[in-house]
Parts: structure tokens; C-alpha cells; sequence
């Protein structure tokens, strides 16, 4: 499933399609949402906006479009009705005179007002968004020592969206790696240090992955191993998807487990159960 950093890319490249600018026409592929469709179509688009793992595309007439891409969900945008060659479903379509946003296989779609947005069921229990502009270590590391939180494993609270949204699966593996963290460490058994570590890794790496398109890896090691001839996929990722290759800190296998129904990828050597400030 796409996480934070690729929906925030997502909206990007939808703002810069539609954002500001009239949706001459507002298409809808599931039969409910077809109402909405002259409500929309003729309204100027003001924001596109991202709530963890969400995109809401504001209208002016107070409606919202909220869509979630899951795990198969797929934005385009292109030149107006230009529509490429896909097999997949079209669920959502926005015209306007020079660009189309097209979102194929998503089925997670509403149109919602504003008291909507604010009882809508997945909105209103999303934590602090992990990309906000606003949000510091500080208040990551108060979220973490959090009743709520302070001793759940942090392999589930990493994942878990009210924690903090935008976060997920390869995140949380490679947060964990870069902090030398087990899965099933607590935040009460890490001292004050090891949390500053622990928060500032996950802002860092959520930022950098967003900046950089998907790169976890330390930025320059990944560009040598592409220059050397690895793939993207190969070098983008300190532990994530490279169960049995070699640790690039201490050549130690990646092995893998699963925790909170999702593989977990790690190196036994780097991240240990030591709670130490370091």
C-alpha cells in the first residue's frame, strides 16, 4: 500500500492538474456517487490536500472529494480526456480545459461535506500527520511516552494510523533499522536519548523518502549502488524486501518476521533488544 510519502507526491501532481483551476467535468465509476457528479462538474477545485494516507480534493461549494488508493488504487494525470492505455477500472475522473486526474481500481471514494469530514470514521481517528509541516520531535516524542502508547510494541504503533498518519510498512522497517530497534521494544523501555533518535528518524526518513521519491537508504549509498548498476528497488531500501542479502552496515543476512500481519524485515546483527542511549 502506497504510504505517506507517494500519496503527498500523488497530490502534488494532482495540485498542479487541477488545483485553481475549474473541473469542467466531474466523472464517477460507482453508481452512488453518480449524483454528485452535476454538483461538482462547473465548481473551482482550491485545494488538494493529504491526511496521512488520504487525498481530499476541495471544491468551492464546500463539497470535498475524499479518496483513499489502499492497495491498488492509481492516480494519472495528463492532458484533458487523454486516457492511457490501462486495463484497470476507472473511479474517478476531473476534467478541466488542459488536464485530466483519473484514479483507476481505488474503491475507498466519498463526497463529503465539512461536518462530513469531520465524522468521517477513518478522518477523525488519524493521528498528526507524519509529513505536516508542523509537526516536531518533540511532539513525537510526547505521542510516544502517551498512556496510549508508551508500552505497545513499537513494530504496531509505527503502523498504526492514530499514532501517526502516513506511516507504514517499509517505514516502520526501516525506522527501526536506522534507531537499531527491535519490533518488540516499548517506548518506556528507551531512554530519553534513544527516543530523540527514535523521533528524529521518523522524520527524517518520511521526508526523505517524499524528497527523494522513495529512498530510504543513506541518499548517497543508494546513488552509488545505481551508478554501480543496482536497480532502484535494489538500492532504495536499508532492510526492506531484502530478506537473505547482506546488511550493508555489518553483512549480516536481512531475515524477516512478520508482526501486526505484515512482513517485518531486519537485520539481527544491527537492531537488538538494547535500550541503551547511543
Amino acid at each position: 500500500m502506497p504510504e505517506g510519502p507517494e500519496i503527498r507526491r500523488a497530490a502534488d501532481n494532482l495540485a498542479t492538474a487541477i488545483k485553481d483551476k475549474t473541473a469542467k467535468e466531474v466523472f464517477f465509476g460507482q453508481d452512488h456517487l453518480k449524483p454528485f457528479e452535476k454538483l461538482l462538474s462547473g465548481e473551482k477545485i482550491w485545494a488538494v490536500e493529504t491526511r496521512g494516507k488520504a487525498i481530499l480534493t476541495r471544491f468551492s461549494n464546500g463539497l470535498n472529494i475524499y479518496s483513499h488508493n489502499q492497495l491498488y488504487g492509481r492516480w494519472h494525470t495528463g492532458a484533458a480526456y487523454e486516457f492511457p492505455d490501462s486495463s484497470r477500472q476507472l473511479r474517478l475522473a476531473i476534467h478541466n480545459d488542459t488536464h485530466s486526474a483519473l484514479l483507476y481500481s481505488a474503491s475507498d471514494i466519498a463526497v463529503l461535506n465539512e461536518s462530513e469530514l469531520a465524522d468521517h470514521p477513518f478522518l477523525q481517528k488519524l493521528g498528526p500527520d507524519v509529513l505536516s509541516a508542523d509537526i516536531t520531535q518533540e511532539q513525537i516524542i510526547e505521542r510516544l511516552l502517551h498512556p496510549k502508547y508508551h508500552r505497545r510494541q513499537l513494530g504496531g504503533i509505527l503502523t498504526d494510523q492514530s499514532f501517526l498518519a502516513g506511516l507504514g510498512n517499509y517505514l516502520r522497517c526501516e525506522i527501526l533499522f536506522v534507531t537499531g530497534l527491535a519490533a518488540k521494544t516499548t517506548a518506556q523501555q528507551c531512554g530519553p536519548g534513544k527516543l530523540a533518535q527514535l523521533a528524529q528518524a521518523i522524520l527524517e526518513l518520511s521526508q526523505q523518502s517524499y524528497n527523494t521519491g522513495g529512498i530510504t537508504n543513506d541518499h548517497q549509498h543508494a546513488k552509488q549502488l545505481m551508478d554501480e548498476g543496482a536497480s532502484f528497488e535494489d538500492a532504495r531500501f536499508h532492510v526492506f524486501r531484502r530478506v537473505g542479502k547482506p546488511c550493508y552496515h555489518c553483512n549480516t543476512p536481512i531475515e524477516k518476521t512478520t508482526a501486526n500481519g505484515q512482513g517485518l524485515y531486519f537485520c539481527p546483527n544491527c537492531q537488538s533488544r538494547c535500550y541503551l542511549d547511543r
